[in-house]
């Protein structure tokens, strides 16, 4: 995927320190600009922003992929494998619960893909992934 352009993404947080210390610490997300309700992150050259909203709850709906209930709404990057395989260790040496552990999904299919999901404080679903082939990314 050649020229790719960053996406920009804004989304609720009951609480910016909490966002702060999980986008920023946990994840590693280099902070951009801020005010006192919004933090800009570097979310793997992807530019999210949480905006502080005290009353933020997750929506709860979930649909069934591959054998397990995936959170809608999520967001996320597919990253490389090695990326994607640093990052779940540190998802895990920092004690976030995962909605759905790291593993892989569509197994000898196409589209064939590491992926786990977790939340951040404010309950944002999260889906990261992985594919050994990027070509798989839109394989039908």
């Amino acid at each position: 995927m050649p020229d790719l352009r960053p996406f920009h993404l804004a989304f609720p947080v009951h609480d910016l320190s909490a966002a702060r210390a999980f986008y920023g610490g946990v994840m590693g997300c280099p902070e951009g600009r801020s005010a006192d309700h919004w933090i800009d992150f570097d979310l793997f050259g992807h530019q999210i922003v949480t905006h502080l909203d005290p009353g933020a709850r997750p929506v709860a709906v979930e649909n069934a992929v591959d054998g397990h209930d995936v959170p809608v709404p999520h967001f996320g990057v597919v990253l490389t494998m090695a990326d994607w395989q640093a990052l779940a260790e540190r998802v895990a040496a920092a004690g976030i619960a995962f909605g759905i552990a790291p593993h892989i999904r569509f197994k000898g299919q196409p589209g064939e893909q590491a992926t786990m999901f977790f939340r951040d404080p404010s309950g944002n679903a999260l889906e990261f992934k992985a594919f050994a082939d990027d070509s798989m990314l839109f394989a039908t």
